[in-house]
């Protein structure tokens, strides 16, 4: 199986032969000592990289990952997301980009589709409320409030007012983190920049997830510009985030909460400064290899009869969509059974 590289510190990638050769420098971008340790890795282990740090590359570099099919996503000093090298489109198909563009276009269409991700992402922030009512924790009131406001999402006459109950839904999800996390308070949700620990693991949670959304769809005939519950052009790949929405409370959440409460995590992993609260190296280090070991982490399918990947799911959930988009199948969003 492929794996997923993060390269957290500044260095040069470089290709040697059929590997590719990864040289950490200083943070002042000088070269170490030639004694300094590199790493090799493999072309065929490599699926795609996570860049935090400063990286030094070439074309040549590019073009041997696009041959290999290996996507590689930046991140600023901030950990917000700045863009993606995707491998050359070849799956791309017009007849998939004119029934995407023909569902957008039709309002009832796309609000079928958008109802279908909204109605995914909060039973599968239901099912993780359950899961934690069954070990303890007082959820009933939210879960009842969360479970009231579902019944809306089916009356909503547009995308904008489905978005608008999804945010009351969600704002009364991310209530209940304060009552299943232990020791941090989440005290509501603040993005950019993240106030707190809880907040800056959810950003950098999402992030990935989305990324692994947007990986997942271009390894499809699917165009990522081409969204339905969020707003196209609102950011360039809006598609992974509709996407993106079903999978945060089954993987990133969950995750999050393991780490918070096992204690894998604590206050020393985060810097604090100028209003703004971010995971440092080690914490970085140690939630991504968490966040692997989910989507590593296999499912008994229901249709398929066999084991399948949290990472894989996402793939299957755009085949999916793509045979409700071309006609073939009703799309119905992925919902945890277990």
């Amino acid at each position: 199986m492929k794996k997923t590289f993060y390269l957290f510190n500044p260095g040069i990638l470089e290709r040697k032969d059929n590997t590719l050769k990864f040289t950490p420098i200083s943070g002042d971008g000088e070269v170490p000592s030639p004694d300094a340790q590199a790493r090799y890795l493999p072309i065929e282990d490599i699926s795609e990289f996570y860049v935090f740090g400063s990286l030094r590359a070439n074309s040549a570099l590019f073009n041997f990952l696009g041959q290999k099919d290996v996507a590689v996503h930046f991140f600023d000093y901030y950990e917000n997301y700045t863009g993606s090298f995707m491998p050359r489109d070849s799956l791309l198909s017009g007849k998939m980009l004119l029934a995407q563009t023909a569902h957008y276009q039709d309002k009832k269409k796309r609000l079928i589709i958008a109802k279908k991700f909204i109605e995914g992402a909060v039973y599968n922030m239901i099912k993780n409320l359950k899961y934690y009512n069954r070990r303890g924790k007082d959820m009933e009131d939210i879960i009842e409030v969360i479970e009231n406001l579902k019944t809306l999402i089916f009356d909503t006459k547009t995308v904008e007012e489905l978005m608008g109950v999804e945010g009351q839904i969600r704002s009364c999800y991310y209530d209940a983190f304060n009552l299943i996390i232990n020791d941090f308070d989440m005290d509501g949700r603040s993005k950019q920049p993240p106030h707190n620990e809880v907040n800056a693991l959810i950003s950098f949670g999402n992030m990935v997830c989305y990324t692994l959304c947007l990986r997942a769809i271009h390894q499809t005939q699917l165009n990522p510009t081409v969204s339905y519950l969020h707003q196209p052009g609102e950011r360039r790949y809006s598609l992974a985030l509709d996407i993106a929405e079903i999978f945060k409370p089954i993987i990133v959440d969950r995750v999050i909460f393991k780490v918070l409460n096992k204690k894998e995590i604590s206050e020393k992993h985060f810097d604090k400064k100028l209003n703004r609260c971010l995971l440092n190296s080690s914490g970085k280090k140690i939630f991504v290899k968490a966040l692997e070991e989910r989507f590593q982490e296999t499912i008994q399918h229901r249709s398929l009869k066999r084991s399948v990947s949290y990472r894989h799911l996402i793939k299957l959930e755009c085949y999916k969509l793509v045979k409700h988009l071309l006609g073939l199948e009703e799309y119905k969003p992925f919902k945890m059974y277990w």
